[in-house]
């Protein structure tokens, strides 16, 4: 079970990163999208995975799941997907005052040439 969450959160990290570094509006939202996916995952998954478990601590238990990841992965939900509405309505406003989506960068703080030119 941990490998699975594991590497969820890997693939998560590594899409979300590659999709970050384009030089396109969209894209860099989802990426974004799925980079907070996977800290809520690994979040949650740091409160202990447990099965059947109860979410506070009984007189007398030992085990128990700890219910402050998942308060926490709850608000970071909220919290992103707010975020990425306003992204989403600033990305659509740019594409529509500039016709594309894509991120100019200036040539002084460009560090390699583009092939194009």
């Amino acid at each position: 079970m941990e490998l699975i969450v594991a590497s969820a959160v890997g693939v998560l990290t590594a899409g979300g990163i590659y999709l970050m570094l384009r030089l396109r509006a969209f894209p860099v939202i989802l990426g974004l999208a799925l980079l907070s996916y996977a800290v809520n995952i690994f979040i949650f998954a740091s409160g202990r995975l447990a099965v059947n478990m109860a979410p506070v601590l009984k007189y007398g238990e030992a085990s128990y799941t700890d219910p402050l990841p998942q308060a926490l992965v709850l608000t970071a939900i909220v919290i992103s997907f707010g975020m990425t509405a306003v992204l989403v309505m600033i990305a659509i406003g740019a594409f529509l005052d500039s016709g594309t989506d894509k991120v100019n960068i200036a040539d002084s703080d460009a560090d390699v040439e583009d092939p194009v030119k």
